[in-house]
């Protein structure tokens, strides 16, 4: 029987079939032995004759559309290419995003996890009340956390370690701008700068432990990390004469940023990683966050001390027989003085021998990680202290 289908599209009556088909179509015996791929070309009534008439006419738009392509290549690709902002685009677009910053009015909630320009916003306030969060960097970590609690704590508020709406009501007191602009100077970029080695022999032949960049020198300047600043400047060349956008950490001399009166004396919390300036009442006026040694190799004691004396830019004796983790075959060396040298910038040594606190070259560990023993913060904060604590001030050390 002859088969029944529809006429393909080829134009030619039926039968119109593949090699392989049977002569007699869906009714031969022989259709059921066929292939199941062949049966399927046969249901879709897809003829030899057709399909060799659609490649053809395929393979020639297929040359014409390649053709097309290669000669409208260079040009689409042009059109997608945006234009470079010119110099003074950029520098209105960057005018635009530092005063939408300071403008912002938003109290989100923040908590541990937290990222994005409204930490940066808490930071800077929490910072500015000397209640440091170590770098600026725009992420709610733990040092921030323990700030925020210090924080609420000291002036009132509920204790919740999240940033509330009361807790951003009590800290937009003072008024001033968050970012601001600052113009790179020849004593900014002129430096030294200098690599630090790694080994403590090679640092001991340097005359000076300089920082090592300029990205660095301004991070320190204004308690950031390092790559939030320069994403804060992404564009900028970083040299002298450069306007660039900062953090607004304050001075002595400004409303914002100015030192809490009364400081009394100093309480280090162990468990929570912080060092408290307590006024005369023992209420807290700042907090730092520190690190401090383990429990294995030189835990820092419990108990009372107090200040001996202040050292600014002070040299560091690398004495291994006072480390326990030191390596078996050092060398008893004198390290110079610089901002990445072991103890930083401030030495404030206090009545327990070879113990003190100070800076630190690694402001990104402050917090985390575990020293040899003795108190570090980072070298502002460690600066800052030293504007408030002065030899005599009692040291409480509690678990």
């Amino acid at each position: 029987m002859r088969s029944t289908r529809r006429q393909p599209p080829c134009g030619r009556k039926l039968p119109c079939r593949w090699p392989w088909q049977p002569e007699g179509g869906r009714d031969d015996p022989a259709w059921a032995r066929l292939p199941t791929r062949r049966r399927h070309l046969e249901d879709h009534t897809v003829c030899p004759n057709f399909l060799e008439k659609q490649m053809s006419r395929l393979s020639l738009v297929s040359v014409s559309m390649a053709l097309c392509g290669v000669l409208m290549l260079p040009q689409a690709a042009s059109a997608q290419q945006p234009k470079k902002p010119s110099g003074s685009q950029q520098a209105k677009s960057a005018a635009t995003d530092v005063e939408a910053f300071n403008q912002a009015t938003d109290s989100p909630v923040l908590r541990t996890g937290s990222q994005g320009a409204a930490v940066a916003r808490a930071q800077i306030l929490l910072d500015r009340a000397w209640y440091s969060t170590g770098e600026i960097d725009g992420k709610f970590a733990a040092n921030m956390q323990r700030m925020v609690r210090a924080y609420q704590s000291a002036h009132g508020l509920k204790v919740t370690g999240t940033v509330t709406a009361e807790t951003w009501q009590s800290l937009r007191d003072d008024g001033a701008p968050l970012l601001t602009k600052y113009t790179v100077t020849d004593k900014d970029a002129a430096g030294p700068f200098e690599k630090t080695p790694a080994d403590m022999d090679e640092r001991a032949k340097l005359k000076a432990l300089p920082y090592e960049t300029l990205e660095e020198a301004l991070a320190e300047k204004f308690h950031s990390g390092q790559g939030w600043l320069k994403s804060l400047n992404a564009g900028r060349k970083l040299e002298a004469g450069s306007e660039i956008i900062v953090p607004n950490v304050g001075s002595a001399s400004t409303d914002a940023g100015k030192p809490p009166a009364n400081a009394a004396s100093i309480q280090i919390v162990k468990s929570r990683n912080v060092l408290y300036v307590l006024n005369a009442k023992k209420l807290p006026i700042a907090a730092f966050p520190i690190s401090i040694g383990n429990e294995k190799n030189d835990p820092l004691p419990i108990g009372a001390m107090a200040i001996k004396n202040e050292v600014r830019n002070p040299s560091f004796t690398y004495n291994p027989a006072l480390l326990k983790n030191a390596p078996k075959d050092a060398a008893k060396v004198d390290v110079a003085p610089g901002p990445n040298n072991p103890v930083g910038n401030i030495w404030l040594g206090l009545t327990k021998p070879h113990w003190g606190i100070h800076g630190t070259p690694n402001p990104t560990n402050v917090g985390h990680s575990e020293t040899n023993g003795c108190i570090h913060l980072t070298n502002w904060d460690a600066e800052r202290l030293s504007t408030l604590a002065k030899a005599g001030f009692k040291v409480d050390v509690s678990p």
